[in-house]
């Protein structure tokens, strides 16, 4: 615990590594899907809460059912990536506090608090949704997350009867580096942060 990566580690998950807009044809297998979620689920959320609920979009036909619902500069790239992740948040995630944080009564903290419950559930859930995507780096998989999309569509088509909101998509697979642009710039330190 606590000890510094090495360079080859730091540039995998953040200095090499590049938002992908084109795939390779080369298929993510499912038990890859799985360590997935064993290591993004241990990163830590706001009393252990853990909104995300997370959809993988492999096959043709639930591609089908989600590419009317892209916005037209994501719908090609997602298609061609092996894997769209629907990352969600679980509006109803403090009835499962109990479980996962037994040592307090943190379900009495949300009950009667809609604001509380959408802030919490926005916020931890883009935080898990983060671990996917350091995780999936971490496994050797590239990463395409994006926002543009019909927000109430995929809620309809893949969260109906739940009170799970989507929050954003990632595209998962094997990146083609043809399909990338110059890598835009970066703040400076001093022009987004202080110490103080």
């Amino acid at each position: 615990m606590g000890q510094p990566l090495d360079q080859s580690a730091l540039d995998t998950l953040f200095l090499d590594a590049r938002s992908m807009n084109a795939w390779q044809d080369k298929d993510v297998p499912d038990d890859l899907l799985l360590k997935l979620v064993d290591i993004l689920k241990m990163g830590p959320t706001s009393a252990n809460c853990s909104p995300a609920r997370l959809i993988f979009v492999k096959s043709e036909q639930a591609k089908e059912k989600l590419k009317p619902l892209l916005s037209p500069g994501n719908a090609k790239k997602t298609m061609a990536a092996p894997v769209c992740v629907i990352i969600g948040q679980d509006m109803d995630f403090y009835e499962h506090l109990p479980k996962l944080f037994p040592h307090d009564d943190a379900k009495s903290w949300f009950e009667g608090h809609p604001d509380k419950i959408k802030d919490t559930a926005f916020r931890n859930a883009t935080l898990q949704g983060a671990y996917l995507i350091m995780a999936a780096r971490a496994l050797g998989l590239d990463c395409g997350p994006m926002s543009g999309f019909d927000q109430d569509g995929v809620d309809k088509a893949f969260f109906a009867g739940t009170n799970i909101k989507s929050n954003f998509l990632c595209n998962l697979g094997y990146g083609d580096p043809a399909g990338l642009f110059p890598r835009s710039p970066r703040f400076s330190f001093d022009e987004m942060a202080k110490i103080i």
